[in-house]
């Protein structure tokens, strides 16, 4: 029950970012509409992250999730984990940096450097604000995002970015560039 609890409130801290972000269309969003290019290939973090890796990060690969609540949506590759005080959530998409940074909502953006790797963290408004944060990387197909999501069941949680910079230190050099 208190996982269901759990991915329903990524769900609805995520999917209103989702729909945002999201055209009918897949691959490059900048791309010419008169272009007829094939669609890009996703990284697909269920498939492409060693369990190693994810115990690395701090969660269990058995509590795999997919899409959001386990429904995929449309120009994303989605996949979370739980561990014991936090998941971690990777979003692969072929979304552009602009398009994250651009997104009302998403706030508070910074560089950061996880694993040698240059992206821009940044926080989400809104209810879930206290318990997450999201670091974003350009990769050749759009970008890919870790979310790292403080369990609302913990008393006194710890800073979410601080947090997300560490469990992302093992993810970081498995994603695709």
């Amino acid at each position: 029950m208190a996982h269901r609890w759990k991915l329903m409130l990524l769900a609805a801290a995520v999917l209103p970012g989702l729909v945002a972000c999201g055209s009918s269309k897949s691959g490059n969003p900048s791309a010419s509409s008169e272009t007829s290019a094939a669609p890009v290939k996703l990284f697909d973090p269920c498939t492409q992250i060693p369990d190693d890796v994810l115990t690395a990060a701090g969660v269990k690969p058995s509590t795999k999730e997919t899409g959001i609540a386990g429904v995929h949506q449309s120009g994303w590759e989605i996949c979370a984990w739980d561990g014991s005080k936090y998941a971690v959530t990777v979003f692969s998409t072929g979304r552009t940096m602009a398009e994250f940074e651009n997104k009302p909502g998403n706030v508070e953006f910074q560089d950061v450097t996880i694993a040698g790797r240059k992206g821009r963290q940044f926080r989400i408004e809104g209810g879930s604000y206290d318990l997450m944060c999201d670091v974003a990387f350009p990769a050749a197909q759009g970008a890919v995002t870790i979310k790292l999501s403080n369990h609302a069941s913990l008393d006194h949680p710890d800073e979410p970015c601080g947090l997300l910079r560490r469990a992302a230190e093992p993810i970081v050099p498995v994603l695709p560039k």
